[in-house]
């Protein structure tokens, strides 16, 4: 199943997201081809301002539980993260089954 994850950064919070994007990219790689789609998205200033998500998992309770040992999270990065299931229409990757 795919979800999408949309996170929020705290305001004033860049210098958390740049100190700890080393083991957030590690732990995005850990997780393979799970993960369909993934980056920041921009705020008006053209900084980092959240993140974007589009994952595939077993269930909402193996994203929660995934989600919980992101680096970025574990440093108190996010002031919100959503999730839901998505549905992937246009474009979608090659090998998945919208």
């Amino acid at each position: 199943m795919l979800f999408m994850v949309h996170a929020t950064d705290k305001p004033g919070a860049l210098d958390i997201r740049l100190a700890n994007r080393p083991a957030h990219l590690d732990w995005l790689t850990a997780a393979g081809e799970r993960i369909k789609a993934a980056g920041p998205w921009l705020g008006r200033d053209d900084k980092p301002a959240g993140s974007l998500l589009i994952v595939e998992m077993e269930s909402r309770a193996a994203l929660n539980a995934w989600l919980a040992k992101d680096p970025y999270a574990i440093a108190g990065l996010f002031q919100s993260v959503e999730a839901a299931p998505y549905k992937w229409v246009f474009n979608p990757p090659a090998g998945l089954n919208p």
